[in-house]
């Protein structure tokens, strides 16, 4: 697909813009920012977006070189995307983005996330300060895509993967798992969320994390 007209401006920004700046770019980067994904797999994750514009997008992105696509062997016999190394070094800067626009007063809490979303989440606004001297080992599987929180001297490591003897499990849904965390819903009344372990450990958790509040109007 031919690239739309560009800039004409000679900042790195701009151009920056003409690779990932059209609607629903960075939220693909986003979702394969914990690993390989099938289309199908982006698609559930991203529901908004129609299969022709993911189509789209997925080939923008690997026509640029910031994802490539790859076939795995039998039995998966399948296709899936991941990012390339240069691809993977947007991460830290959507979570900048994120932790920007998070400020905005226009911004609304309670909206669908997905697994790769909560997780980076929780990477961004993560608080030292509030966590201590706190270790803890904490089982993401929301919709089926697990991930390790392991939280040690101050700073929160995720990445995908399984750890069996965690402290605590989280399974079940994304968005109750941020309606706990961030919205101060209780575990018990989070509809789809599952806990293993001690409830407790998942207030504690959640105390870790804080949403600054939005900057004035005007």
């Amino acid at each position: 697909m031919a690239r739309k007209k560009p800039y004409d401006d000679g900042c790195a920004m701009a151009h920056a813009l003409e690779l990932v700046g059209e609607r629903w770019a960075l939220l693909i980067v986003r979702e394969l920012v914990p690993g390989p994904l099938r289309f199908s797999d982006i698609k559930a994750a991203l529901p908004g977006i129609s299969s022709n514009i993911l189509s789209t997008r997925l080939a923008d992105l690997e026509r640029d070189h910031i994802i490539t696509r790859r076939g795995l062997p039998h039995p998966a016999n399948t296709t899936v995307y991941a990012l390339t190394d240069w691809g993977a070094a947007l991460k830290p800067l959507i979570m900048e983005l994120g932790r920007w626009a998070v400020r905005s007063p226009q911004m609304a809490g309670g909206r669908p996330m997905s697994a790769a979303s909560v997780g980076m989440s929780f990477e961004t606004m993560f608080d030292p300060a509030r966590a201590g001297d706190v270790q803890m080992v904490v089982q993401l599987d929301l919709d089926g895509r697990p991930q390790v929180l392991r939280i040690s001297e101050g700073q929160l490591c995720v990445k995908a993967g399984t750890a069996p003897a965690a402290d605590l499990h989280l399974s079940g849904d994304p968005t109750a798992l941020a309606a706990v965390v961030y919205g101060g819903l209780a575990p018990e009344a989070a509809e789809g969320l599952q806990v293993t372990g001690d409830p407790a450990l998942l207030r504690l958790f959640a105390s870790f994390f804080v949403l600054h509040a939005p900057v004035p109007r005007g």
